[in-house]
């Protein structure tokens, strides 16, 4: 089912990036990302109360809060205002940085153990980071969007690590909090940068929150935190380098997306590190320095 699981948030993952562009032809971005959370908030409590399943309490809950926060809010308004500039598979070949991202912070939170290697492998990707900046940057995408993007990744690293730290919980109720969550802070930061909050005059309009809401907030979401209660979490986070190669090729496609050469040898160079970065064993912290109360 692990496997399942990855294949199903890797397709599903290789298609929002196109959505999200799509979706900033027709609203604002960020209030375009508020309304996905805020109904996908709605549609995953109603499957948690028909269901039955228990929502976080506690200190739980703060944790689960602060993953909707890094995950979805902050995560989001990066990522989709990046995007009105930023080339939806070069955006996704940012989100491939994620395992070694994720990999450097559970290093952080005592989580996982950071070698002389991984370190290297790291550095590695982030000069291959660099090297589609440079790329982009030739093809005059402005430097601002691409670090919005990048941030927008690492914070979902963030977001998975204090997830970990936590005893598995329900992946439905903690995606509904999150997604509750961030929809609360994607209004907010909408509203505070004077975006306008007009809703699609059209069913090809809605298209992208739609699909946005059901398949990657409902879907892959769902999935991929199912996953990385199952898995650890570096592992689980190798969606982030499969799916970009889907990306790439609808964004293509679909908006006649082509990266620039810089921009490719770039993204070999993230690709390949991470692939290596995921072939090192992994090294667990050790059991002293593990907590199994949640932060």
């Amino acid at each position: 089912m692990t496997y399942v699981a990855f294949t199903a948030a890797t397709l599903i993952w290789g298609t929002t990036f196109l959505f999200i562009r799509l979706g900033n032809d027709v609203v604002a971005p960020v209030w375009s990302a508020a309304l996905r959370l805020a109904f996908a908030a709605l549609l995953l409590t109603l499957i948690a109360r028909v269901t039955g399943a228990r929502f976080p309490r506690g200190e739980q809950l703060k944790t689960v809060v602060l993953f909707g926060i890094f995950n979805f809010g902050l995560n989001f308004s990066l990522l989709y205002w990046g995007e009105l500039q930023v080339p939806s598979g070069v955006a996704a070949i940012f989100y491939s940085s994620l395992p070694l991202t994720t990999g450097l912070l559970a290093a952080v939170f005592g989580l996982e153990r950071l070698d002389r290697r991984r370190t290297l492998v790291a550095l590695a990707a982030m000069a291959g980071v660099a090297t589609i900046f440079a790329g982009e940057l030739s093809l005059d995408v402005p430097p601002l969007p691409l670090l919005a993007v990048f941030a927008a990744a690492t914070l979902s690293g963030l977001a998975n690590v204090l997830l970990k730290r936590i005893p598995a919980q329900g992946a439905v109720p903690v995606n509904a909090v999150g997604a509750g969550v961030g929809a609360v802070i994607c209004l907010a930061v909408s509203t505070a940068v004077g975006e306008e909050h007009a809703l699609p005059g059209s069913f090809e309009g809605w298209i992208p929150i739609l699909y946005l809401t059901l398949a990657g907030s409902l879907g892959a979401y769902v999935i991929y935190t199912w996953l990385v209660a199952h898995w650890p979490a570096t592992r689980a986070s190798l969606v982030g380098v499969t799916a970009p190669v889907i990306a790439v090729i609808v964004g293509a496609a679909v908006k006649g997306e082509r990266p620039s050469v810089v921009t490719l040898v770039g993204a070999t160079i993230v690709l390949s590190s991470v692939v290596v970065g995921l072939r090192l064993p992994h090294a667990p912290a050790p059991a002293v320095r593990r907590s199994a109360d949640p932060i």
